[in-house]
């Protein structure tokens, strides 16, 4: 079961409302998620008062593999850019990984 942190769109006619959740791949966009994570109110003007992330659950999905959407990832690091700079950083680490191991795989090969 592939998870993904994205947003899910609550409220009325021209005032959404949105919270940040877990779920399913393949869920709709307002169907069931595994956990909240947060909430966005975008007609919000202070951050305090238009975004609230629980940082700490963010990172543990993170960390046992969950993907991001692109407008989760912005809203986040907004929050807590330290988050999203570490997700960078392992993508980074694991493309040179795998970078090196070519090249290995080419050098023991001639």
């Amino acid at each position: 079961m592939a998870l993904t942190i994205r947003l899910r769109q609550q409220g009325r006619n021209n005032r959404p409302f949105y919270r940040l959740v877990l779920t399913d791949v393949r869920n709709p966009r307002d169907g069931k998620y595994v956990e909240a994570l947060g909430w966005y109110n975008p007609f919000e003007s202070e951050l305090e008062k238009s975004l609230s992330l629980d940082t700490a659950r963010i990172q543990h999905w993170l960390n046992l593999g969950a993907l991001i959407s692109e407008r989760a990832q912005s809203l986040v690091e907004k929050v807590e850019p330290a988050i999203i700079r570490a997700q960078t950083q392992k993508a980074v680490a694991l493309r040179a990984k795998a970078n090196e191991k070519k090249k290995a795989r080419k050098k023991a090969a001639a």
